[in-house]
């Protein structure tokens, strides 16, 4: 596949959807919604935490998908899409964590707190971190292909695992926002929530198209190094 085609007018158009989209979540958070009347305005990291936590939920269920398919069809577009998918949860559940660090700090007077779903949240994000760490080794390809996806299959079913954890143990101090009877937020902060949630995905779509485009750079050196090995040899 050519880098050029992924990278076309389609994900120029994309970049003007997401940097649109970006623009309306931060007039919202910042300008249209109200601060919390406990918490005050360090309440709007709230909207950044809860949108970088999605992204990393749903980049890690591609890479679930993808996995699936690479083991069933050996296919390097599936195994780029991968381990592009991967490198983007990673860095969003890099900054849950953070955020939701800060989130503790002003909320409840503590940095981090051992509850269930910041423990299985930080297990989700190692898993992960291992998988890319599978794929930085020299390991021979096919076989790097196939332990990453491995790794990327089981890293998945913790996922549901972070979501349920505060409904199943019912301990710390996380709150919980949606349950199936009601939405503990107003109006005004949910409407700005879903749409940082949205503004969120968009990016996550921009930079996918930018992680495989990457990928299949890589492939096509590693290919014109192997022709060069094989010229001079």
């Amino acid at each position: 596949m050519n880098s050029k085609l992924i990278l076309g007018r389609g994900h120029h158009i994309l970049g003007g959807i997401t940097f649109a989209m970006i623009a309306l979540a931060i007039y919202l958070v910042f300008i249209w919604v109200p601060a919390d009347a406990k918490l005050g305005v360090s309440q709007k990291i709230f909207y950044f935490h809860v949108a970088a936590a999605w992204v990393g939920f749903f980049a890690f269920f591609v890479v679930f998908i993808a996995s699936i398919i690479y083991l069933k069809s050996r296919s390097k577009k599936w195994d780029i899409i991968g381990v592009s998918s991967a490198e983007i949860g990673v860095f969003f559940t890099t900054i849950a964590l953070i955020t939701g660090s800060i989130w503790g700090r002003t909320a409840w007077n503590v940095w981090w707190n051992w509850e269930p779903r910041l423990v299985t949240t930080l297990i989700l994000w190692f898993i992960y971190v291992a998988y890319l760490i599978i794929r930085a080794s020299s390991t021979e390809e096919e076989k790097k292909g196939r332990l990453s996806a491995v790794f990327g299959i089981i890293g998945f079913f913790n996922v549901p695992i972070v979501f349920m954890s505060i409904r199943w143990w019912q301990i710390g101090l996380h709150p919980v926002i949606i349950e199936a009877d009601r939405v503990g937020l107003p109006t005004s902060m949910l409407r700005t929530l879903i749409t940082s949630v949205i503004a969120f995905t968009f990016l996550y779509f921009y930079l996918l198209q930018k992680g495989i485009a990457l990928g299949w750079l890589r492939e096509e050196v590693n290919s014109l190094k192997s022709k060069l090995r094989e010229k001079f040899d």
